[in-house]
C-alpha cells in the first residue's frame, strides 16, 4: 500500500530532474540565458545541480520500494 506514493513521487522527481537537465543543456548549447537577470554560469550551475538533485531524489524514492 505504501509503494503507490513512492512510485508517484519517484516518477515526478525523476521526470522533473531529467527535464530540467535537458532544458538547461539545450539553453546553454544554444547560447540562450538559463535565467533572466542572473549570470549565465551561475544560473546554469544552479539549474544543473537542482536537476541532478531531483534525479537523485527520484532514484532514492524508487530505492525505497
Amino acid at each position: 500500500m505504501e509503494s503507490g506514493p513512492a512510485i508517484f513521487a519517484g516518477t515526478a522527481f525523476a521526470l522533473f530532474g531529467g527535464a530540467l537537465l535537458l532544458w538547461t543543456t539545450v539553453r546553454v548549447r544554444q547560447g540562450e540565458p538559463v535565467a533572466l537577470g542572473v549570470a549565465p554560469r551561475a544560473a546554469a550551475a544552479f539549474a544543473g545541480l537542482a536537476g541532478a538533485a531531483f534525479l537523485v531524489l527520484g532514484v532514492w524514492c524508487f530505492g525505497r520500494l
